[in-house]
């Protein structure tokens, strides 16, 4: 764990973005109040860990700003990438209700805020505050429905759709045309994609005859809706993967 300064903060200090989280959405100002009652705020440059696969779940944390990769590390040194989340997205929150150790480790791939709130604090205020449980079941569900999606993505879409659906979600709009940045670099895109960066290279070539070409660390987009239609192909249509 990196040593940072802890700053204490109160409920009047969050991010109206962080409020809007699913972990923090749907609960009362007295309920949040009382969650975030010694919580602290930290931050993180790029490259920095959170903690480590194997390490006690002492916290749940909310990102405010930033980008998280959390990932797997094989016996033979292989990285996984699990899933990459950015602002108002929560983590830890399954293992800390358990007790358990974290099953994957958590770095800053740019410079991030997080809200860190104690594990043991938030069990025994569970007890107390039922809307809290309702909350934090909500946020682990909204993890197993993207870690149903990797898994479908996976099973039934080439690398080139994976690719066109990434781009599509990054547009977060319905323009016919869009320059959109790319959030980190293509060996992370590649991971969290379940590719080879070789292969992201060629998906990206491939993509070119859809529309879509790369400028440094932006993609421009011809057409967002030939992209999303792409991405939505049926696998068993005659293309190449």
């Amino acid at each position: 764990m990196n040593s940072h300064p802890l700053v204490t903060i109160m409920i009047a200090q969050i991010a109206p973005e962080a409020r809007n989280s699913v972990l923090l959405r749907y609960l009362s100002d007295d309920v949040c109040r009382r969650l975030l009652e010694g919580a602290t705020k930290k931050h993180f440059a790029s490259g920095e860990n959170i903690f480590l696969q194997g390490e006690h779940a002492h916290s749940v944390f909310l990102i405010t700003e930033g980008w998280i990769k959390l990932f797997r590390v094989s016996p033979g040194g292989a990285e996984a990438v699990v899933s990459i989340l950015s602002r108002n997205r929560s983590f830890g929150e399954a293992v800390a209700l358990r007790d358990q150790p974290y099953p994957v480790s958590a770095e800053a791939i740019a410079d991030t805020t997080l809200i860190q709130i104690d594990s043991k604090r938030l069990r025994r205020q569970i007890t107390s505050d039922p809307e809290l449980a309702v909350s934090l079941l909500s946020a682990s569900y909204v993890h197993l429905q993207e870690l149903v999606g990797q898994v479908e993505q996976l099973k039934a879409r080439s690398g080139v759709q994976r690719l066109a659906e990434f781009l599509v979600d990054l547009a977060d709009r319905d323009d016919k045309s869009c320059r959109v940045s790319l959030p980190y670099n293509k060996t992370l895109i590649a991971g969290h994609l379940g590719i080879q960066p070789e292969s992201l290279s060629r998906a990206f070539a491939r993509l070119r005859e859809h529309g879509v070409h790369i400028e440094g660390s932006h993609a421009v987009i011809a057409d967002i809706g030939k992209l999303r239609g792409l991405a939505n192909q049926d696998k068993g249509q005659p293309w190449k993967r």
